[in-house]
């Protein structure tokens, strides 16, 4: 939902009762309500997403208390939602009228709002058919949490199948097509070879004169996709090479690994910024021999000389009456979060396109972690790392064990962004 269909109401719906703290009670029969606390008496703040994700799917109304102890859910309390909770793990709290029509009261006297959760989003994963699941975040956390999701990949997005979802992630694919520049430490690797020959095939297949060409036209697809209302959250390297990708129309940015040849040494004047999501006015890493893209990302993992250490970066904090979308998107129990690589770990804001919301940054640092946008009747949303619990991720670690993460701040905040299609605007009476 874009963020001025959200303006339009707030309070609207909100019942004023008695000023003071909320009393959460049962009545004397079955409570009609359960609250889903977000904030640290939370069991497991992953799973609850999926808890509200399931009430959805099975038409109940729910609603999203924004900055109620950390970003609660109000569920109907029946009987499949309870014994759905109870399996899940997830704490709820029973909650009468009286006690609700307090609640509301203390959202409408504060920096809070709710949210109602109405539609059941369509969710898809872009990645190949054979990777594997856990070196992506977002196909873990979704697993995790019990929330359905369709994978898709290159075929089914020029085939234009993207119509039929309302939400699409992007992990670490390489839209330059340059495979993440992986020849220079894993050359001859039969899983990057694998990749090569699988991505080769698919772009003959569909017509296109290269692994760049495809791509290109894949990352043109997508942001179609967002112009017509979708929702587009990316992270890692996903996030820089989407842009690079839709800006280098009718520029060959791809170095060539056969004989070592740098792309073109005027790439970055030639750039069209006007078609790129977030960036603009990034200077291109020419040559093929360091496994970096542009001067868009901070941290610089792959180049000896210029990669900076990781520190913690700290969440906004946004008006959840004015600027409900933003503070959707940074819900959490935890304001200040440690950082993690990733190929694209963060973003510099000389870098940022004008109205790009920043959501998230480092004191301090030239950097930004997390942001926000706009493009047409849609929105993206870029997280830079890798994985959350795994800070210093390398190919071929072990999977991360969500269950030893259940309150993970960094994962709620890739699901803040799975449920935020879930919010539809509230109808005002005339």
């Amino acid at each position: 939902m874009r963020r001025r269909d959200f303006l339009r109401w707030g309070a609207a719906g909100l019942t004023v009762a008695a000023a003071g703290r909320p009393r959460v009670a049962w009545g004397r029969g079955r409570a009609p309500w359960m609250l889903v606390p977000m904030d640290e008496v939370q069991a497991d703040h992953l799973k609850a997403y999926g808890l509200a994700f399931r009430s959805l799917e099975r038409g109940d109304k729910s609603e999203w208390f924004l900055n109620y102890r950390n970003g609660s859910f109000l569920l109907p309390a029946s009987a499949a939602a309870q014994r759905d909770a109870s399996l899940a793990g997830v704490t709820t709290v029973p909650i009468d009228e009286g006690a609700l029509t307090e609640v509301r009261a203390e959202i409408q006297q504060n920096n809070m709002d709710a949210v109602p959760l109405e539609k059941v989003p369509k969710v898809a994963v872009y990645v190949p058919p054979n990777a594997t699941p856990w070196d992506d975040a977002v196909t873990m956390v979704l697993q995790y949490a019990g929330i359905t999701f369709d994978k898709i990949w290159d075929q089914e997005v020029i085939t234009d199948r993207l119509q039929t979802f309302d939400w699409l992630h992007l992990h670490h694919e390489d839209f330059t097509g340059q495979y993440s520049k992986f020849f220079l430490n894993y050359s001859g690797a039969p899983w990057l070879l694998e990749m090569v020959d699988r991505n080769q095939r698919m772009a003959k297949q569909l017509g296109f004169a290269n692994v760049p060409a495809l791509k290109r036209a894949v990352a043109e697809t997508i942001a179609a996709f967002v112009e017509r209302g979708g929702f587009l959250f990316a992270m890692c390297t996903a996030t820089e090479t989407l842009d690079l990708a839709l800006a280098s129309v009718g520029v060959d940015i791809a170095a060539s690994y056969a004989d070592g040849t740098p792309m073109d040494p005027n790439a970055s004047q030639k750039m069209h910024w006007e078609r790129a999501f977030a960036f603009q006015n990034a200077r291109l890493e020419l040559s093929p021999a360091i496994a970096v893209y542009s001067d868009i990302d901070g941290h610089q993992v792959n180049a000896a000389d210029r990669r900076q250490p990781l520190g913690t970066f700290k969440l906004f904090n946004f008006s959840a009456k004015i600027d409900p979308v933003a503070t959707m998107l940074v819900q959490n129990h935890r304001e200040v979060i440690p950082d993690f690589y990733g190929l694209t770990t963060s973003f510099m804001k000389q870098s940022l396109k004008p109205g790009v919301t920043i959501l998230a940054d480092e004191a301090g640092a030239p950097w930004a972690k997390y942001i926000h946008g706009e493009r047409g009747q849609g929105t993206w949303t870029f997280f830079g790392g890798h994985d959350p619990e795994d800070p210093q991720h390398q190919i071929g670690n072990a999977p991360t064990d969500l269950s030893l993460h259940p309150h993970s701040p960094g994962y709620r905040l890739i699901l803040n962004n799975v449920l935020f299609p879930a919010a539809k605007k509230k109808e005002l009476k005339t």
